[in-house]
């Protein structure tokens, strides 16, 4: 098998621009989902810094947090649990609520039966902006008296709340370079100048 040349994180590169304007998120990191080696590629980066004896269970946040969570606990051989947007579970819930990157005021929620105390949970989300989506999964899986046992995400931008969840949690993201992760917290790649879509 030939060495692959290619700079760690190579596939942020596919990620695209957001073009319909700022009531969206910056970017959409799902261009790159679509190259099967970028994709592959994402998940064995975030679960490389994982031993199989640290986590017991693999928890998504809703909903791009089910793309990467699901093929994370597949990876790992792990369970998967869905933290769902607050109204979408038909059993009896714990919630919590939040402010997300557009200052609106959200829910998150998983069953209460989610797990057994001490289950060591890896929490999953496509991207951490502003923290406040993370922060509300990590104040639920907590509550239940699970160990969070880390965060994997694209990218922890270092936002206020990006910073204190890698102060106190076990932080993974795709990015390894500091010349990436300045432009992603400026909210402005390179790869944007040569971005062409399919």
């Amino acid at each position: 098998m030939a060495e692959d040349k290619r700079e760690p994180g190579w596939y942020l590169a596919l990620m695209a621009p957001n073009t319909k304007g700022p009531d969206f998120c910056w970017l959409d990191p799902t261009a790159m989902y679509r190259n099967a080696e970028a994709f592959h590629q994402c998940v064995a980066d975030l679960t490389k810094d994982f031993q199989p004896d640290e986590v017991d269970l693999v928890a998504g946040i809703d909903a791009t947090g089910f793309i990467l969570g699901g093929a994370i606990a597949c990876h790992l051989k792990k369970g998967f649990l869905a933290i769902r947007k607050y109204g979408n579970l038909c059993v009896e819930v714990d919630d919590v609520r939040f402010k997300d990157y557009s200052k609106k005021e959200k829910r998150l929620e998983i069953r209460k039966d989610a797990f057994k105390p001490g289950t060591k949970v890896l929490i999953v989300d496509q991207w951490v902006e502003t923290g406040g989506s993370m922060a509300a999964a990590v104040e639920l899986v907590e509550r239940q008296q699970g160990i969070v046992a880390g965060i994997a995400c694209v990218c922890i931008e270092e936002s206020e709340g990006g910073k204190r969840l890698m102060e106190k949690y076990k932080c993974v993201s795709s990015v390894t370079s500091r010349e990436i992760q300045d432009q992603l917290n400026a909210q402005d790649l390179e790869s944007f100048k040569t971005y062409k879509p399919l």
